[in-house]
């Protein structure tokens, strides 16, 4: 992912700022510090593949027509909590270029099988001998 791509990302997003609780006392009731990053996930016009990751990473996120909200309200000033909004849009977007390793298939030989059968073998008969006492195993 390189840079022009994220400096589109973010002339496409759109930040609304909320009086949000969080850091800042009686101040948090007067200035409108949080910060509400919408960024529409089709404009990106991003590969098949990273955009599944992206919709499966956003969760909760991401609407129904396709808006990515993100919420900032860690800091006490609108710019700490600009900032922060678009570092977690970054991250995600990030995140969603990032393909996973295949998960490389575990193979067990013969010797190993034998083992995890006689194993489980045992641990049958310590169950099967559980259960209720009867007069004669006195």
């Amino acid at each position: 992912m390189d840079e022009d791509f994220l400096a589109r990302a973010f002339r496409l997003a759109s930040e609304s700022f909320l009086a949000g609780s969080g850091p800042g006392g009686q101040n948090a009731n007067k200035v409108a510090t949080e910060v509400q990053l919408r960024i529409n996930i089709y404009a990106l016009r991003l590969p098949p593949p990273v955009f599944a990751r992206l919709r499966q990473i956003a969760g909760s996120k991401l609407s129904t027509t396709g808006d990515l909200l993100i919420t900032a309200r860690e800091y006490r000033t609108q710019d700490a909590n600009r900032e922060e909004a678009r570092r977690k849009l970054a991250q995600l977007l990030e995140q969603a270029h990032h393909q996973p390793k295949k998960r490389a298939k575990s193979r067990v030989n013969r010797v190993g099988k034998v083992q995890r059968l006689k194993a489980k073998k045992v641990r049958g008969t310590v169950k099967a001998n559980r259960g209720k006492v009867s007069r004669q195993d006195w």
